[in-house]
């Protein structure tokens, strides 16, 4: 006797469809998120411009970090659909899903951590450069 395999259950579509939409929200999360930062150099060249300031840094970096996130959420977006189209399809087969570790989950972990380290990084960097040109603009001054 050949046994057939059991029928999908609803719910088993209904959790990979959760599953689903939850990355989607991390990727538009990612995206949002990016599109503040990559802005954020373009405010505070505004605000310099409203304090008269002069703008000895750059603050080119924040739209790249913006760039690099707003990717990510872009490929979490599109590898979500890639993995839902086939746990989806798999299902319909009568198979069930591997269980395994999140291999998505833990690339997106690991690039957030690498972004994260290089945007710390840069924050200090440019935060002692204005210490520097703080302190030497106290002493022109005096």
């Amino acid at each position: 006797m050949n046994a057939s395999p059991p029928a999908p259950d609803l719910r088993d579509f209904l959790a990979a469809e959760r599953t689903f939409l939850a990355w989607i929200r991390t990727g538009l999360a990612l995206m949002g998120f990016g599109f503040v930062v990559a802005r954020f150099g373009l405010f505070l060249k505004q605000l310099e411009l409203i304090q008269h300031a002069e703008s000895r840094q750059s603050y080119g970096l924040s739209l790249w970090f913006g760039t690099a996130l707003i990717a990510l959420g872009v490929a979490v977006n599109l590898f979500s659909a890639w993995r839902h189209f086939r746990l989806v399809r798999q299902l319909e087969r009568g198979g069930p899903p591997h269980p395994h570790p999140s291999t998505q989950a833990m690339v997106v972990a690991v690039l957030l951590a690498l972004v994260g380290i290089a945007m710390a990084i840069y924050l200090v960097s440019t935060q002692h450069s204005a210490g520097l040109l703080l302190s030497g603009a106290g002493s022109l001054e005096a």
